[in-house]
């Protein structure tokens, strides 16, 4: 196969030479339960990638994640240390295809190749597989910034990834994709979707254990912090409980003015008849009104297993639904769609540049309400809250789901001249906390303007050196 891609004459070509790969452990301030697993600690992964254009010139960048078990393969037989194990190997693999190529690429096609073949190599899930390519294109993509000067805004409007060419799905136009790319445009600010997890508070007189750490940990202390007026709402699948505890969120959530929420069934129901009994019930109680006109679309209801032979019908006329864990290929949403599903979430970790070929074919496309959603995976404050969040901030969305803050207090783990650095870089992201910078939230919108750095979303590195090597 030919693997050049003359996309563009203006995209640079360049070429992985160095790749070395870390971890450290984090610790949740609070237990975060999502669909049938709780969170409560996990190892975050770093990547420092050294690319080479083709003068000869040299940079490193970096990009960071969460190896969040029971997300990328929810399959029972395994254990939380195998899932992140399966996150470990996909790093290993990818990075040895990414050393392996030897003729300097786009960055789009770079990504686009280690990302097939990694998949290729690895007997996971796809989503498991693409979570090494997705920090590899994130970290080359942040070397090349540096190299040439510029910011991640201005390497995707200007399309110096190179996004066209054989490497591009055949449903995309490479002018189109130019052209969607340059029309897009980054807000200074967004607002910040608060996550309520299975198990979090959801007033103080809830609280069994208080942390005393001075954050909240009640959802009503957290909008008392932060201001918030967006809410995502985690859901169990067994309908008595669901409902039990929307009404005690929604009593809660009425206080409010207004507010938005969205509903993440994270695959629990067996089956459209099932949501659409928690949906009658919901419909039924006058206490639920406010907060059932409020959601704005319902995020993955059924297990990836049976959602592409699972069709919404008369769900799909009542709210919006959106595919995030069946979300694994290009054709992802194309399929769903014709299932009635109209939305698509954003994740960093699924790799950038397929949230820029969704945002590209919604704006090329003819079919209106489609939309994508910035959707989280415990992004820690650092480089992997603020390349999701210049992600996010790109495609134009206006709210994106937040919830490594509430979580995990700062960047822990991070020594003091890593915190001392990204404090300094980003005073508008980060507010002084006791043990260092915390995601600043006022207003529930979180100031985005100094991502617009040099590099992707960040004047800072991390410090690689205190980190241990990938285990």
């Amino acid at each position: 196969m030919d693997r050049s891609i003359g996309a563009s004459l203006t995209a640079p070509r360049i070429r992985i030479v160095e790749i070395d790969a870390f971890e450290r452990d984090i610790s949740l301030r609070l237990p975060f339960r999502f669909g049938a697993a709780t969170l409560k600690k996990a190892p975050q992964a770093f990547l420092r990638v050294r690319v080479e254009d083709e003068r000869g010139k040299t940079a490193v960048g970096a990009a960071a994640e969460m190896m969040v078990p029971k997300w990328f393969d929810k399959n029972p037989a395994l254990t939380p240390a195998q899932n992140v194990d399966q996150l470990r190997g996909s790093i290993r693999v990818a990075a040895a295809a990414s050393l392996e190529a030897s003729a300097p690429e786009t960055l789009f096609a770079a990504a686009r190749l280690n990302d097939m073949e990694t998949v290729r190599r690895l007997p996971v899930n796809p989503l498991a597989a693409g979570f090494g390519p997705s920090l590899i294109a994130r970290a080359a993509l942040d070397a090349y910034c540096r190299l040439a000067g510029i910011s991640f805004f201005d390497a995707v409007r200007g399309n110096l990834v190179g996004i066209g060419g054989p490497m591009l799905p055949g449903d995309i136009g490479a002018d189109a994709a130019s052209a969607a790319l340059a029309g897009l445009r980054a807000g200074r600010s967004i607002s910040a979707r608060h996550t309520i997890g299975l198990v979090d508070p959801i007033t103080d007189g809830d609280i069994v254990d208080p942390v005393g750490d001075g954050l909240p940990q009640s959802l009503e202390a957290v909008i008392a912090r932060y201001g918030n007026r967006w809410f995502k709402i985690k859901l169990s699948g067994a309908v008595d409980a669901d409902i039990d505890r929307l009404a005690r969120i929604a009593a809660v959530l009425d206080r409010l003015p207004d507010y938005r929420v969205t509903v993440d069934g994270n695959e629990q129901f067996g089956a459209a008849e099932q949501f659409a009994a928690l949906l009658a019930r919901t419909d039924s109680i006058p206490e639920l009104a406010r907060l059932r006109a409020a959601i704005a679309f319902v995020e993955q209801p059924f297990s990836r297993e049976i959602t592409m032979d699972t069709p919404l019908g008369d769900l799909a006329a009542r709210l919006p639904f959106l595919i995030d864990e069946s979300d694994d290929g290009d054709d992802a949403f194309a399929r769903a769609r014709a299932l009635g599903y109209t939305g698509v979430s954003s994740k960093t970790c699924k790799g950038i540049y397929r949230s820029l070929m969704k945002e590209i074919r919604i704006k090329a496309g003819s079919v209106p309400g489609l939309f994508l959603s910035g959707e989280d995976l415990t992004c820690q404050a650092g480089l992997a809250v603020q390349q999701d969040l210049a992600l996010a901030s790109l495609l134009g969305l206006s709210h994106v789901e937040r919830n490594g803050h509430h979580y995990v207090a700062g960047m822990q783990g991070a020594t003091p001249v890593e915190k001392a650095l990204f404090a300094a870089a980003h005073p508008d992201l980060y507010e002084h906390g006791a043990d260092g910078p915390l995601l600043s939230i006022r207003d529930g919108r979180i100031d985005i303007g100094s991502l617009d750095a040099v590099g992707y979303a960040s004047g800072a590195l991390p410090d690689f050196e205190a980190m241990r090597p990938l285990s």
